[in-house]
């Protein structure tokens, strides 16, 4: 069954498949006007003026709010394992093609998050929902309604291996390496109590709905993030005399990689194919998912909350990611190309410039992550659940999540990731056709903010035009 697995995982992720995902970036890119370089410093100067919240209503939830949702699915274990990865398999040429693919998917996550908003509508509770599957049922006719119950399933499939039982994992293997570096041991009970109290946990947050995950991603995320940061510019600032070494190694790499390599890394073909592929698996940009917590925000137009696409994308690919490379390349540490060692890399790398409490600090840093990640894909599969089987599926869904909470503590979950990692793949190609099928109603809508931010005309209340 794995190899089954892995021959399909290998074909979903393949160069078709990011080649579409690349290509529909580039083309949303072009037809916005490259519109991630033009509304960035808008971007950042609205989202430092979020961070004091702002009002909701009814089934809403603030615009921060719903970003730091997006973030706590996007945020993760890609961040510290993904890049050690990238650089260990690609060579830090691969660092480039993450950039270049955090670009393009700034202008895709801004089609997501606008769109969303654009085309939710009102569950039978109150609470704005969107996403995917309601911009395919809004926008294209029936017949084409079976591809959004495609989106919907394969969402399902995926909050339960890559956004639960992996990351669960994860946390498990993060709180054991803080036990043993104090003298425990590992232990298949004390992995079943910790998988109990993590399934009561995030059940109960979880059960809260959109506005508990919102209130508690608008906690962690911004904290873990920050503190993982700090310590990530103290490394780079105490190793500053290597930082460009490191820039010319990155540069150097994704075009000449046998140079920065010493030959481990054979071809810019497979640097750029690493780059890429870890780059969308960091940041999500053409999944689709981000915007279903997009859509629950109360903002005034839909390019609102497009703009905080943009940050999403930027924070984590851009800041994010970018550290820890640097991190890595600065340290001083030998990178073992041709090896992926994951998570071990980046711990390795702090530790060798900080002392080994840096690891429990990782360790940490990767359970807040994993718990946020949970949260935030717990969100979306509840949304494609109801969009499958009705308003009333809420509690069975965080029912049966919490039982893959218990699970992803004691069980391996290598076959798990493969085959949620496939379906993640998949959920691309119904997002991505209705992305380019909708660019001319974004180009409309970009236009349209533009014009109402020139004239200074800002309307007050919410943009209620599809629900």
């Amino acid at each position: 069954m794995t190899k089954i697995l892995e021959a399909i995982n290998s074909f979903v992720w393949g160069i078709p498949a990011l080649a579409l995902i690349l290509g529909v970036g580039l083309y949303l890119t072009l037809r916005t006007g490259f519109i991630q370089l033009r509304l960035l410093p808008r971007s950042i100067l609205l989202f430092f003026s979020r961070l004091r919240g702002g009002k909701k209503e009814d089934g809403t939830v603030t615009s921060f709010q719903a970003l730091c949702t997006a973030l706590a699915a996007t945020v993760g274990t890609g961040n510290l394992a993904g890049v050690a990865g990238a650089i260990a398999i690609g060579g830090p040429g691969a660092i480039f093609w993450m950039w270049i693919c955090g670009f393009i998917g700034m202008a895709t996550k801004y089609a997501e998050a606008t769109l969303a908003v654009h085309c939710r509508i009102r569950d039978g509770k109150g609470e704005l929902v969107g996403g995917p599957m309601y911009m395919i049922r809004n926008a294209m006719g029936k017949r084409w309604h079976w591809l959004a119950a495609c989106y919907s399933f394969f969402g399902v499939v995926a909050a339960f291996g890559v956004g639960n039982a992996t990351q669960i994992n994860a946390v498990v293997g993060g709180i054991n390496q803080a036990i043993i570096a104090f003298g425990g041991a590992e232990t298949d009970l004390g992995n079943l109590l910790m998988g109990i109290a993590l399934a009561v946990l995030i059940g109960s947050m979880l059960l809260g709905g959109m506005k508990r995950i919102g209130a508690v991603a608008e906690r962690l995320v911004p904290f873990a993030s920050l503190a993982y940061i700090l310590l990530g510019v103290f490394v780079i600032v105490a190793r500053f005399q290597y930082v460009d070494d490191a820039f010319v190694a990155i540069f150097q790499g994704a075009f000449t990689p046998q140079a920065a390599t010493g030959g481990a890394v054979g071809s810019i073909f497979s640097v750029l194919r690493i780059g890429v592929s870890r780059g969308v698996f960091t940041n999500e940009a053409g999944m689709g998912t981000a915007s279903i917590a997009h859509a629950s925000a109360k903002v005034n137009h839909p390019a609102e909350q497009g703009m905080m696409g943009i940050m999403e994308v930027f924070l984590d690919t851009i800041v994010i990611c970018t550290i820890t490379a640097l991190v890595i390349l600065v340290s001083g540490i030998p990178v073992p190309y041709g090896q992926d060692m994951g998570v071990t890399l980046t711990t390795q790398a702090f530790t060798n410039v900080c002392g080994d409490w840096a690891s429990l600090f990782i360790a940490l840093a990767l359970c807040c992550f994993a718990i946020a990640t949970v949260l935030g894909w717990g969100l979306y599969g509840v949304r494609c659940a109801q969009y499958l089987f009705g308003d009333h599926v809420w509690k069975r869904f965080v029912m049966l999540q919490s039982v893959a909470v218990i699970l992803g503590a004691v069980l391996k979950t290598g076959t798990v990731w493969l085959l949620s990692e496939t379906v993640n793949g998949l959920m691309a190609i119904p997002n991505l056709i209705i992305l380019a099928v909708l660019s001319p109603t974004l180009v409309r809508l970009t236009k349209e903010y533009k014009q109402s931010l020139a004239h200074k005309r800002a309307k007050g209340g919410t943009y209620e035009n599809f629900y």
